[in-house]
């Protein structure tokens, strides 16, 4: 079943995003202070900053002033056992929690019609497991939050030196290197694809999408001589997607050293020189080596599949120069504007005769 185009809405109000601290030992409050001292990501939202005012850091004056101004909200929400004074750059079981129950906080805000978006500030997942929290990170809890079962990791960044857009989804995210052969398979691969083909189409306006299938094994198995993946599965999968997408564009298996040839030309000469709205990874490193290279200081990791947006900047926590002021904050500036963007899109796009427009695109590319 064909994509319909999509229809523009009438304007809508500012978006309301949740932003949340992530773990206070580490730059999330210095991060989400820097990026809110930019005027015009305040007056583009309606901004609600989630944690302990106490733990905003170096930053906290700048930002408890806009709070002040009524610029942006402060969810006030301290954390037992975080009542002392935090040591940058030293996690603990009490900061790990708090970032958990931030996130929580703003699950319930998003999944209650408070928020239609929410930023995550970076945690340290092996802080959280310390805390009795066994998530593999954000993302999965987000989802459990939801209530969803299928979703997607997803990254973007616009080039600051073409203006090129690159997107790229992991099929498999944050498991060792050994388990990713026996992860994937055929089903699970459909399942992103279709995620992906959705996420396109109901955040970024492509609904003819071309998109880059990376292979698994070197020169994609090199017709069985390096791997029998590709030929066992992922090639008789990638012509039968063809046909449920015929009027897609979708290449593949492409050897992964070449991949991102195309797209680093793109990134940094000529952004005619990627043909593709978006490339999936089959594994965590093969897509984000590449991302990390080009746009490491302001790509954004988000969600796909939940019924609100979820955007995050593309670090960690970065104990190491927590509390010293010299944290680079366009990658959170960055998550924030494309968090207000997605919100726009979604609420100004619409597919004809139905106001739920993810659920129809998902329906249809599935069909």
């Amino acid at each position: 079943m064909p994509i319909e185009p999509l229809v523009p809405r009438s304007p809508q109000p500012r978006a309301k995003i949740a932003v949340t601290l992530g773990d206070p030992a580490g730059i999330g409050p210095e991060v989400v202070a820097k990026a809110l001292d930019n005027p015009q990501l305040r007056q583009g939202a309606e901004i609600t900053v989630i944690g302990d005012a106490a733990q905003l850091g170096l930053m906290g004056e700048s930002l408890l002033a806009q709070i002040n101004r009524q610029e942006i909200a402060l969810q006030a929400s301290p954390v037992k056992g975080c009542e002392a004074a935090i040591c940058p750059g030293s996690p603990t079981i009490a900061t790990g929690h708090a970032s958990f129950v931030w996130l929580q906080e703003a699950i319930t805000g998003a999944m209650t019609g408070q928020f239609d978006a929410i930023v995550t500030g970076p945690i340290a997942k092996a802080v959280w497991h310390q805390a009795g929290h066994d998530y593999p990170g954000q993302t999965e809890v987000l989802a459990a939050g939801a209530g969803v079962p299928q979703f997607a990791m997803a990254f973007a960044a616009r080039s600051p030196h073409t203006d090129w857009s690159l997107r790229a989804l992991l099929a498999t995210t944050h498991i060792p290197l050994a388990a990713v052969p026996q992860t994937l398979c055929p089903d699970l691969m459909t399942q992103k694809l279709d995620l992906l083909i959705a996420g396109l189409a109901e955040d970024f306006g492509v609904d003819r999408p071309r998109i880059a299938i990376a292979g698994l094994n070197p020169h994609s198995g090199e017709a069985g001589k390096l791997g029998m993946e590709e030929q066992d599965w992922l090639i008789p999968w990638l012509e039968g997607q063809r046909s449920r997408h015929p009027g897609l564009t979708l290449d593949g298996p492409v050897p992964p050293d070449t991949l991102w040839v195309g797209a680093g030309q793109a990134w940094y000469r000529d952004r005619r020189a990627s043909p593709y709205d978006a490339y999936l990874a089959l594994y965590h490193d093969q897509g984000l080596i590449p991302v990390k290279l080009m746009a490491f200081d302001r790509a954004v990791n988000f969600t796909l599949g939940l019924p609100f947006v979820r955007t995050s900047p593309d670090h960690g926590t970065a104990f190491d120069i927590a509390g010293r002021g010299i944290a680079q904050a366009d990658s959170m500036a960055a998550a924030i504007q494309l968090a207000i963007e997605l919100v726009h899109h979604r609420r100004q796009f619409r597919i004809p005769g139905d106001n739920c427009n993810a659920d129809l695109i998902r329906n249809a590319v599935t069909q």
